[in-house]
């Protein structure tokens, strides 16, 4: 699977955690799409599917744990892979963002070599299936 074909759906609040994360990933050849809101990111997905999602904890009006149970709970979005960004390691709130269907936690502020790793790890397994 070529990286220009892998989209990557940003799903990020804070304008310089957003461009970050954005430009370290197009750095290393993905497509990457930015929403600024929980809502603005289901109205978007409302007729696409990336390869994967990376959202942040903290979100305006839903927080992300809340979007990704939205997005397990929805037979076309389920099956996404998802990595949360958060500034809390504490192991019950990483517990909450596994039991809400997502697949990685990365702690900001991040190592861009973890954040890679884990990228990569993902869209390998999407495109071994």
């Amino acid at each position: 699977m070529l990286r220009q074909s892998i989209q990557i759906l940003l799903v990020i609040e804070d304008p310089l955690l957003l461009e970050i994360t954005s430009f370290r990933l197009e750095l290393l050849g993905y497509e990457v799409v930015q929403r600024p809101s929980a809502e603005s990111a289901l109205e978007w997905l409302g007729d696409k599917l990336p390869t994967l999602v990376i959202v942040d904890h903290v979100l305006p009006r839903m927080d992300g744990i809340e979007f990704i149970n939205r997005l397990s709970n929805e037979m076309r979005t389920s099956t996404l892979p998802v990595i949360l960004l958060s500034t809390n390691a504490d192991l019950d709130n990483v517990q909450r963002a596994y039991n809400a269907g997502a697949d990685e936690y990365l702690v900001i502020p991040y190592d861009p070599i973890v954040l890679e790793g884990k990228v990569e790890r993902m869209v390998a397994a999407v495109a071994a299936v």
